[in-house]
């Protein structure tokens, strides 16, 4: 018997989770099937159902449905609650459906693998939306002093107010920021636009480390922007989606994938 998982997005022919999902089975060698699956924009509840009732065993979920998938689950995880969006969904056996949220596990696996032990360290978080909102609990379980700005204050300070019980967290609107930082996550997605948010060149110095969420074959305009202001290391996204694929997999099959030989033919087959 093959369990049927799949990812749920709009658009959906870019998305690499049936790549990475297939290649985490064979090295377990579990007996699992993963496709990708376009919701109609106004019917993701219904294709979700539709692939519960079909045998379905879980699904991973890309934008725009994170908030929609999360409206659709009877159970949540802490980290599905407090991040109000869920990306991965498991059909249980009394016919419910549960949420989590693997994106913050995803990212700070990766930051670490990249950078080295993050505790202690003063991180910078740019942008205060569904992506940053999804990663602020598990840095702060991971001991970092987080600076939340966002180009309006208020999402900022919200987020910061939300997640204040967890850890050191604070907002300031870009105006504000004064001194350089440890370590700066890039959570918008401007750059995949083509834009730039404008930053002050204070907040690098020669030992900090950036981190796009975003990825693609080049050098992303975040990090080319961070090279240019004298940052020490820089990393893409990738990873995290690597990392918050192997959790989505650890939830639903009860077994740890590795991830560093499918980040390999990942980032070869990008460039």
């Amino acid at each position: 018997m093959i369990d049927k998982y799949a990812v749920f997005g709009n658009p959906i022919a870019q998305s690499k989770s049936p790549f990475i999902h297939t290649e985490f089975a064979k090295q377990t060698q579990q007996a699992i099937s993963y496709q990708a699956i376009l919701a109609p924009v106004d019917q993701f509840s219904q294709s979700l159902m539709a692939f519960f009732a079909n045998g379905g065993k879980g699904a991973n979920v890309t934008a725009p449905f994170k908030e929609q998938a999360y409206a659709a689950c009877d159970e949540l995880s802490e980290l599905a609650k407090l991040a109000g969006a869920v990306n991965t969904l498991i059909y249980l056996p009394s016919g419910k459906i549960r949420g989590d949220n693997t994106d913050g596990v995803g990212l700070v696996t990766d930051v670490i693998q990249h950078f080295g032990d993050i505790a202690n360290k003063q991180v910078l978080l740019v942008g205060a939306g569904g992506a940053a909102r999804g990663c602020i609990k598990p840095l702060l379980q991971a001991g970092v002093r987080l600076t939340i700005c966002n180009r309006t204050y208020s999402k900022a300070q919200k987020l910061a107010d939300l997640f204040n019980q967890f850890g050191d967290v604070k907002a300031k609107s870009i105006e504000e920021l004064a001194t350089s930082f440890d370590l700066i996550i890039n959570s918008t997605s401007a750059g995949l636009a083509g834009e730039l948010i404008k930053l002050p060149s204070c907040i690098i110095d020669s030992n900090t480390q950036c981190y796009d969420m975003s990825y693609g074959a080049e050098v992303t305009l975040f990090n080319q922007w961070a090279l240019s202001q004298g940052a020490n290391k820089v990393a893409d996204g990738l990873g995290m989606l690597v990392g918050q694929a192997a959790h989505s997999y650890n939830i639903w099959r009860g077994v740890m994938p590795s991830t560093q030989a499918v980040h390999q033919v990942l980032r070869t087959q990008l460039s």
